[in-house]
C-alpha cells in the first residue's frame, strides 16, 4: 500500500542549472525514509530506526527536472519486496495538476537492511517487522529501465 509523504525542497537544493541536484534527491528520498520507519512499528513498539537498520542500495531514475518551490513535493513511498533481512522501498516524486495529469520527477528504490547495532550485523527481519513490511507491500517500481 502507498503513503504519500509531502517533502519540502529547500533553496540550497538547487544547483548551478536551477534544480534540484541529484545528490539532494537522495536527501528528500532520505526524509521520505525516516518519516516512513517511524510508521512501521509493531503495535507501540521501537520503530525500525532505533532497533536498526541500514541503506545497503539505490537506483535512481531522473525523469524531469524538480525545481524550488514553496509547497512540499508529494512522495509516494511504498514496500516492493521483503526477504530474510531485507526489503525494498519504492518512491516516486511527481506532481499532480488539477487536470489529473501527473508529472514524475523521481523513482527510486531502495534497499534496506535490518541491522544489529551492537554486534554491527545485519539480522534477521522480526515476524513483528516482516508483517508491517508486507501490509505496506505495492508493485515494483515502474522503472524505464532496470539494470537488474
Amino acid at each position: 500500500m502507498k503513503r504519500n509523504v509531502p517533502v519540502t525542497v529547500r533553496w540550497s537544493d538547487m544547483d548551478a542549472f536551477g534544480h534540484v541536484n541529484n545528490v539532494q534527491v537522495l536527501r528528500l528520498l532520505e526524509e521520505v525514509r525516516v518519516h516512513a520507519f517511524e510508521e512501521l512499528r509493531e503495535d507501540g513498539g521501537p520503530s525500525m530506526l532505533e532497533s536498526g537498520v541500514v541503506v545497503a542500495h539505490h537506483e535512481v531514475e531522473y525523469l524531469a527536472p524538480l525545481v524550488w518551490r514553496l509547497a512540499p513535493v508529494p512522495v509516494d513511498l511504498w514496500v516492493t519486496s521483503v526477504g530474510g533481512a531485507s526489503f525494498e522501498l519504492g518512491y516516486e516524486v511527481y506532481d499532480e495538476a488539477p487536470a489529473g495529469t501527473r508529472t514524475s520527477y523521481v523513482r527510486a528504490t531502495t534497499t534496506a537492511v535490518a541491522y544489529d547495532v551492537s554486534s554491527g550485523r545485519s539480522r534477521r527481519l522480526t515476524p513483528g517487522e516482516r508483517a508491517v513490511l508486507e501490509a505496506w507491500l505495492d508493485e515494483p517500481v515502474p522503472f524505464r529501465r532496470r539494470s537488474r
